[in-house]
């Protein structure tokens, strides 16, 4: 099974520690967040593709000398136009069948990850208290996703869309809009393929998006091994 890590972002948030070393790159309790999140990927992964952009050079030397999935590559997006983008990006590198996708600054569990991979298609679901900072999940009653709206004017507690997916094939017959704040996001893709068929939501027991430097920070005092089992 392919995954492709989406780790071609800025990190404006981040800065100045992003300003010589890309996000997924910031280390988290000694190892790079990436490192952490090939180490969570399901047994069924044995090939990982990367897009990367802003110093994408360091991301593909640090893929150089990992351990967890020997089958790489990157995949260049030059010009950065959302998510949706970059999914499409890694059209012509994939294999026939269903497909994994990340974010490359979030850190998942591994057995949420196997659970995600077992599905045709679908998304990992966090509940969050503060959903207007979110894309949250809308689901179903059978508790499939019907639909998924960004940072809603909502209180209480929701499903946050944790940006982990898995995809068929199919996903690349959707056509794509450029979304208000002008990129191709990949939320449309789910929207769509949530109207022609099943689109599970998998309900995680962990998810850290490392959005902000307060979020980095507060990772380096979370026993990480104790929560990401699994790791190769």
């Amino acid at each position: 099974m392919d995954a492709i890590i989406l780790a071609a972002g800025l990190g404006t948030r981040l800065r100045p520690h992003t300003e010589s070393t890309p996000k997924p790159l910031l280390p988290v309790r000694g190892r790079p967040i990436l490192d952490w999140a090939l180490g969570a990927l399901p047994a069924a992964v044995d090939r990982v593709i990367a897009v990367v952009h802003y110093l994408g050079e360091q991301i593909e030397a640090y893929l150089g000398q990992q351990r967890h999935v020997p089958d790489w590559e990157v995949v260049h997006q030059h010009t950065p136009r959302g998510t949706g983008d970059a999914l499409r990006c890694c059209r012509d590198q994939l294999r026939p069948g269903s497909f994994l996708v990340l974010n490359g600054d979030d850190l998942y569990g591994a057995a949420d990850l196997a659970r995600l991979a077992a599905c045709p298609a679908g998304l990992l679901v966090h509940p969050v208290s503060e959903p207007r900072k979110f894309g949250i999940a809308f689901l179903r009653a059978d508790g499939t996703v019907e639909k998924l709206v960004e940072k809603p004017p909502l209180d209480g507690t929701q499903l946050a869309n944790t940006g982990a997916y898995v995809f068929p094939h199919e996903v690349f017959d959707v056509e794509l809009t450029l979304s208000p704040r002008g990129e191709y996001e990949i939320t449309q893709c789910i929207s769509a393929l949530a109207e022609r068929g099943p689109f599970h939501a998998v309900r995680t027991d962990f998810w850290l998006p490392i959005g902000d430097v307060a979020a980095w920070q507060a990772a380096q005092n979370i026993d990480l091994d104790a929560v990401m089992t699994g790791r190769r």
